[in-house]
């Protein structure tokens, strides 16, 4: 058997799967590797955001998930207890978001990588990565059956999530590292339809969320700032239903609703690293992560697929060097995620908006086109950087007087 390729890729889900699926379409061998077997769940808030959403219809898989029964979002609704703000969260190419589940999401991604070209190994369990003279060469592992076996590659991409083991083997630096500032749980609910909305509710040291996804079921979110996590922990259940009653509209359509599942947790962390070195590549939540609250990282993961596999098909190809090409991606990359991750920082600490956003909220209030745009702006839809400029502040307050 030849364990030779051009790309192996560790780790099969949301940025794994795409750039082994963009890369095996462009002819190169790939083997992709995943631990797991799919369909399998992992800890995720499932939203994929319009520009998700737009990856998908250009990689010809957007018709397969809305086959899968999951309802599309059109509308995001931010309660914020006085006012709420809702709007449209995409684009007339990609007008709406998707919550799917991730046992459907990932096994649709991996069919789709294997369907390319792309050789798929799951319950593939990589223990060792192999390089000679400083330089990345291939992988070791075992398969599920206990056997033993060695790949070789000219480029190994690391997108086994934030705990990545190629990040950690190769040593990849981290930087504007930011500490974990909400403690988040969720469950999914029966009888509790969302028609076509994604809401969000904004109180004093609390937030929580609810997006349709699919069976029939909605996703609720909901958590409190880290500095309670100790505390709140020893009676999670009271603190989530409580979390929810903060919102006494949405309480009362909670009681005709049915907990379907247990309670999830996630405390994540927010970090950069470095997504290169030589014979290695990370991308996805390997190379970069935040906290969920702006639900951007299945988004990012596909649009960092993209941008990676596009480099590595110009550096086979001759056209540009590894170091020369993985530099661009990386400053692209944090060029294009900064005020996001920045925006995703502050909101996560669940403080009370300041009083200019305050003030801004109120102005835009009621304004369907600017809602559109504080909206899209949540949505990732346009940055922050964009939203916020002073001259768009401007235009904003001076068109509410």
């Amino acid at each position: 058997m030849d364990n030779s390729y051009d790309v192996i890729v560790v780790g099969a889900r949301c940025a794994g799967s795409p750039t082994a699926m963009l890369l095996a379409r462009k002819g190169y061998r790939v083997l992709l590797a995943d631990r797991a077997t799919f369909p399998s769940d992992t800890l995720s808030t499932h939203v994929v955001q319009p520009l998700g959403v737009a990856a998908l219809k250009r990689w010809g898989l957007l018709d397969r998930l809305a086959a899968t029964g999951c309802p599309p979002i059109h509308t995001y609704a931010f309660d914020f207890g006085p006012v709420t703000i809702a709007g449209s969260p995409g684009t007339a190419d990609a007008p709406v978001a998707y919550c799917p589940r991730r046992i459907v999401l990932d096994k649709l991604l991996l069919d789709a990588a294997a369907e390319a070209g792309a050789e798929v190994r799951e319950g593939f369990h990589v223990d060792e990565i192999l390089a000679e003279a400083g330089r990345v060469v291939g992988i070791k592992g075992v398969a599920g059956n206990g056997a033993r076996s060695t790949a070789r590659a000219k480029v190994v991409v690391g997108a086994d999530g934030r705990n990545s083991f190629v990040a950690k083997a190769v040593k990849a630096e981290s930087y504007n590292t930011r500490p974990a500032q909400l403690a988040a749980y969720y469950s999914y609910w029966s009888g509790l339809p969302m028609n076509g909305r994604f809401e969000t509710y904004i109180r004093e040291r609390r937030g929580f969320a609810a997006a349709e996804t699919h069976d029939g079921l909605t996703m609720v979110v909901g958590g409190w700032p880290i500095a309670e996590f100790e505390h709140n922990k020893k009676d999670v259940e009271g603190n989530y239903l409580r979390t929810l009653e903060m919102a006494p509209a949405f309480a009362e359509r909670l009681l005709g609703a049915k907990r379907e599942a247990q309670l999830f947790a996630a405390v994540l962390p927010n970090f950069f690293r470095k997504p290169f070195g030589p014979g290695w590549v990370l991308v996805g939540d390997a190379a970069y992560h935040k906290d969920a609250i702006t639900a951007q990282g299945i988004a990012d993961a596909f649009r960092e697929a993209e941008r990676f596999a596009d480099a590595l098909d110009l550096i086979f190809g001759g056209a540009r060097s590894f170091d020369e090409a993985m530099a661009d991606c990386q400053r692209a990359r944090d060029e294009h995620v900064g005020p996001m991750y920045d925006f995703t920082c502050q909101l996560a600490t669940l403080e009370p908006p300041p009083p200019e956003l305050q003030k801004l909220i109120g102005a835009i209030h009621g304004r369907q086109a600017a809602m559109d745009a504080f909206v899209r702006m949540n949505a990732g839809t346009i940055s922050p950087a964009e939203f916020f400029a002073p001259q768009n502040i401007g235009v904003l307050m001076a068109t509410a007087a």
